[in-house]
């Protein structure tokens, strides 16, 4: 049922409110100190604060929705139902995580709870005006473990007979037995961390946000983005590996495995981004630049 009404005043919203974020603290405090005396100190799960940060700021924009001004109007369309449904699997989801050390479970929980909670609450319209920062979430939640082993091999591959082939090209004395790449006297092993997954996974997040706030109008040009998210990833993860090899080659294996090596992973995310952002300012040359909020102006 659909209800209209004014919006109470913040004592009343407090103890509407206040359960729901006893409850939440009480269940993923523990979830995120844990996550961050363990993965998100890994160069793999390294985005996971900056994930959980913009969720939560996405959140923040939308405050007037979860605490709309005193007397305002408001319209409220519960879905207990649902948002019952949704909750009581979160928690068990959250259960079976928490106590099984299944990581993917115990993170990825927290979306069904929200998403519940806001129905049970607000109904419909709040967790539509929200349902970008509980999306967010999902890059939050690690990669299932047979996904990663799945994917890596290929991808290594890949790089490393792409970027094999294109020093070659350019007359290095190069060669290659599987993941192993050889550069004059050195050898160097195309490492799990080089497959580029994670920092596919990393730049669609940021892909995806730069889109939503954006607000492009043309459905082409927000899919020509989306659909050019992994290509480019995949492409700095080549150039990568790229800039490794001539590094050894040229300045031996203490340099290769330096500095440089600690540091290629993120100069080439953020140059994948910056050409995402290039290729994006190219496309508003011929499908316009106008965002949707201005149009609707």
């Amino acid at each position: 049922m659909n209800q209209t009404s004014s919006a109470p005043g913040f004592p009343a919203q407090l103890t509407l409110w206040w359960p729901v974020l006893l409850g939440l603290l009480v269940l993923y405090v523990p979830t995120y100190y844990d996550l961050a005396n363990g993965i998100w100190n890994t160069e793999e799960q390294a985005h996971g604060p900056i994930v959980l940060i913009v969720a939560l700021y996405l959140i923040w924009t939308k405050r007037h929705i979860l605490l709309p001004a005193d007397g305002a109007t408001v319209e409220v369309r519960p879905r207990p139902v649902l948002g019952w449904t949704l909750l009581v699997f979160g928690l068990l989801l959250y259960a079976l995580g928490r106590s099984q050390e299944i990581l993917l479970f115990e993170v990825g929980s927290q979306i069904p709870v929200l998403l519940g909670a806001l129905l049970i609450t607000l109904g419909v319209g709040a967790a539509r005006s929200l349902w970008f920062a509980l999306f967010f979430l999902l890059f939050m939640v690690p990669l299932p473990g047979f996904l990663v082993d799945a994917a890596t091999g290929p991808l290594k591959q890949n790089v490393s007979i792409i970027a094999e082939h294109l020093l070659y090209f350019f007359g290095y004395p190069i060669g290659r037995s599987g993941v192993t790449l050889t550069v004059g006297p050195y050898q160097l092993l195309v490492a799990d961390a080089c497959s580029g997954l994670h920092s596919m996974f990393s730049l669609t997040a940021m892909g995806l946000l730069y889109l939503y706030l954006m607000e492009h109008k043309s459905w082409l040009r927000n899919g020509i983005l989306i659909a050019s998210i992994l290509p480019i990833a995949f492409a700095a993860n080549v150039v990568r590996v790229m800039v490794l090899v001539l590094v050894t080659y040229h300045f031996g294996d203490e340099a290769g495995q330096g500095f440089i090596h600690d540091s290629a992973g993120i100069v080439l995310f953020v140059v994948a981004l910056l050409f995402l952002f290039a290729l994006d300012g190219l496309l508003g040359l011929f499908l316009g630049r106008k965002p949707r909020a201005e149009g609707a102006r």
